[in-house]
């Protein structure tokens, strides 16, 4: 009975160290599995039928929220006054996007164009699109500071023009602003598929066939970054950074980690803009090549939109040059309401909850010989701001969850079963064979003879042996 108690105790010990030795060689191979796994879905493939759709499709509601700067003193601004702002806003669009003419290049490259839809949603707007708004008529101050070094006696041919037509400083009108950009698109973007190497997925290879640009004064300032703005590359670390490419902006941007998160139960990175990415030159020398500058916040995007003054900032010039909210009264800059961030889910690079917001400005001043800039002070005028955003719902949230949460972590909590099984049936296995030697009777020899004959009896092992 005791030998047979030992034995069985070998036999836990046994499978005790074969199960310890499973869920430790899974501990090693199950994050490769998961990893494996991940590069398989995040390659731009049809195949990939979730990956693919979510990257074709954007299937997640997305809005773009408009806030505009109402003029509430245009005639004292025309005299040199302080110009005197209201926030009015927001008007929300429901954003469509859908990527076409999508082709697959043998270099593991595809090329696309994504088109853009917008609906209004009077139920998420302070009014409806029939509301009426004064701001900068920019045909008339736009031109003016981009023609001011012509002759005066054609300046003032302008300014008669402008007379002609009816056209002021000022506009106050309704603002149906997004029948115009329906069914536009970002041009044609050619980013890698990830095939060959995962760490290349997304990442822009071209723009309308450019691989850097021409609108700059450096080429770092040139070049083309990162992805377009939707997707990055898997295995993202807090020391990774969000490159992208914006069209509207005219240059790459670059956001930086900031704080780590959850989103129902769903592990994120949350990715903000640096104080940097506007600033001008003398604050920021990298930044040097988008000059001319004025005023660190201020991106001059002249360059790229035909010469007229037109500046790009966050809204309310937060994280810019103080002075700037000396010249325009009602502006109230705040991280909260005018900050922009992204958060992403880091192992696979999806995006789970962005708001993507800028604002354009106007840099107007008066110019002699065109009258309809009267006696304006110069100033940098903010006229919109703009809200994109958009995040992960619906059943893509249960899907995500569920792959890339709940699966990961039932792997991880049976490998470390495993391992805690494995020890546990050692551990018994020892002491079920120290207890059977325990019990084992001590060993007692005794010799019997008859005539020529002898036995061994040996009790402890309760053998008979003839000698």
């Amino acid at each position: 009975m005791a030998v047979s108690k030992a034995r069985v105790g070998v036999g836990f010990i046994v499978a005790g160290v074969l199960t310890l030795v499973f869920g430790t060689v899974l501990c090693f191979v199950g994050p490769l599995i998961v990893d494996d796994q991940i590069v398989k879905n995040t390659v731009i493939d049809p195949k990939n039928e979730l990956t693919y759709t979510m990257w074709k499709d954007v299937p997640v509601p997305f809005f773009m929220s408009v806030y505009f700067f109402h003029i509430l003193n245009p005639k004292e601004v025309l005299n040199g006054e302080k110009p005197m702002v209201e926030q009015r806003g927001p008007y929300v669009y429901r954003k469509h996007i859908q990527k076409d003419n999508i082709t697959f290049h043998p270099n593991n490259t595809v090329s696309y164009r994504e088109y853009r839809s917008y609906y209004f949603e009077p139920s998420m707007s302070v009014g409806n699109e029939s509301d009426v708004v004064t701001i900068p008529n920019m045909l008339v101050l736009g031109a003016a500071v981009m023609l001011e070094k012509l002759p005066y006696a054609v300046r003032l041919m302008i300014s008669a023009t402008f007379k002609t037509f009816k056209e002021g400083p000022f506009l106050t009108k309704t603002f149906g602003l997004f029948a115009e950009f329906n069914n536009s698109n970002t041009g044609l973007f050619t980013v890698f598929t990830g095939r060959g190497d995962i760490r290349k997925v997304h990442k822009v290879d071209s723009w309308n066939g450019l691989t850097e640009l021409n609108y700059w004064r450096t080429p770092q300032c040139n070049m083309i970054n990162g992805t377009a703005g939707q997707m990055w590359p898997p295995f993202m670390t807090k020391e990774s950074t969000l490159p992208f490419y914006s069209p509207d902006a005219c240059r790459s941007l670059e956001l930086v980690y900031q704080r780590s998160g959850e989103m129902r139960g769903i592990p994120l990175y949350r990715y903000v803009a640096p104080t940097t990415m506007f600033a001008n030159g003398t604050v920021y020398a990298p930044n040097e090549g988008f000059c001319p500058c004025r005023q660190s916040g201020l991106l001059n995007v002249s360059s790229c939109r035909h010469n007229s003054p037109v500046f790009i900032s966050h809204p309310h010039f937060f994280n810019a040059d103080p002075v700037l909210l000396d010249f325009v009264q009602g502006l109230n800059p705040n991280e909260d309401e005018h900050g922009l961030f992204i958060d992403i889910h880091p192992l696979t690079g999806v995006p789970l909850n962005v708001s993507i917001r800028l604002q354009l400005n106007l840099y107007m001043k008066r110019v002699s010989g065109i009258t309809e800039t009267g006696k304006i002070s110069e100033v940098v005028m903010p006229m919109i701001w703009f809200e994109e955003s958009g995040y992960i719902d619906g059943p893509i949230v249960s899907t995500f969850h569920t792959n890339l949460v709940v699966l990961p972590a039932v792997m991880e909590y049976t490998q470390y079963g495993f391992i805690a099984l494995g020890l546990a049936m050692i551990i018994l296995g020892v002491l079920v064979h120290h207890r059977a030697k325990v019990k084992l009777p001590p060993r007692m020899e005794a010799g019997v003879c008859h005539g020529s004959t002898c036995m061994l009896l040996v009790a402890g092992d309760a053998e008979l042996k003839m000698l």
